[in-house]
């Protein structure tokens, strides 16, 4: 188990590295000249290269890499293009907002995705169950940001029961963070309903049942424990696809988060704020795989051993 864990923990800062430099790398590829946009579009060219060389934009890609490297380890990620503030500063004060509506949003989906995914199996091939993989495709196929237009304006517009936008108090919480765990809630649920139904026709579920084990007992405690390694993997890859919704959904409902502030360091060329929120959120990826890859080698020991 510690030579396991061991590797697993040894990997994290390779795929950080590697990461850092595609991230690098890609951000110079977008369209725009970011020291123009600093300059203002009228300004004359010897300005313009004024603020290449005061932002290090003239220097060869390794050296630039290397200082970018060099600061990010020491916590400088270096400073906004846009607001000429250190990036660190603006993710730490965004990155509670986004937090608070991920951790929201996760727990939803995984109490929903997980309950109905386990009624599904239980009632495998009734009306209750046809309807629930009607209702999981149909949350996974459409899109986020059309479900959070139509939600502000029935609820939010039509009812006033929630703010439309902003993060003024608990129910603004509520539309997004529905929003925003819709599809993972969707994708869990077929996944936890596939997996159960592998395991609730199994020799020892019989042998459960024959022992006079209540329905909860059988289900929950044997079914449900050994049919969640599929499922905490999903979870774990679901959660990755929820950053990535974050950053429409922050954008619809205007959410202070760090979702909002990517989306505005693209519009900006924020060359710097567009590397620390990738790398800052890849982190938190890393992280959540490897908690993953510890819950299934607990669930699994043939796994680990491997």
């Amino acid at each position: 188990m510690n030579s396991y864990l061991a590797r697993k923990l040894l990997a994290v800062p390779i795929i950080l590295l590697l990461t850092s430099l595609l991230i690098f790398s890609a951000v110079r590829l977008l369209p725009g000249d970011p020291a123009r946009l600093m300059a203002g579009m009228q300004a004359d060219q010897a300005t313009v290269e004024t603020v290449r060389h005061r932002l290090g934009f003239d220097q060869p890609f390794t050296i630039q890499y290397t200082r970018f490297l060099t600061r990010a380890l020491h916590g400088d990620l270096g400073n906004s293009i846009r607001s000429q503030q250190p990036v660190a500063r603006e993710i730490a004060q965004r990155l509670p907002y986004t937090i608070a509506l991920t951790t929201a949003s996760f727990s939803i989906a995984i109490l929903f995705g997980l309950t109905f995914g386990v009624l599904a199996a239980i009632y495998r091939g009734t009306w209750f169950d046809n309807a629930l993989m009607v209702s999981a495709i149909s949350g996974a196929s459409v899109a986020n940001f059309w479900i959070a237009l139509m939600a502000m304006n029935f609820f939010a517009v039509k009812l006033g029961w929630v703010p439309l936008m902003g993060a003024a108090s608990w129910r603004s919480y509520i539309l997004p963070s529905l929003t925003l765990a819709l599809a993972p809630a969707a994708v869990i649920a077929r996944m936890t309903r596939g997996s159960m139904l592998e395991i609730i026709h199994q020799d020892y579920i019989r042998t459960a049942r024959a022992k006079g084990l209540s329905p909860a007992a059988v289900y929950l405690k044997h079914a449900l424990r050994n049919a969640l390694v599929p499922i905490v993997t999903s979870i774990g890859l679901n959660f990755a696809a929820l950053l990535g919704g974050a950053v429409i959904t922050e954008t619809v409902f205007n959410w202070p988060g760090v979702g909002r502030l990517m989306i505005d360091a693209v519009r900006y060329r924020d060359y710097a704020t567009i590397q620390g929120i990738t790398l800052v959120t890849v982190f938190f990826v890393v992280v959540i795989n490897l908690l993953v890859d510890f819950a299934v080698g607990f669930l699994n020991p043939r796994i680990r051993f491997n």
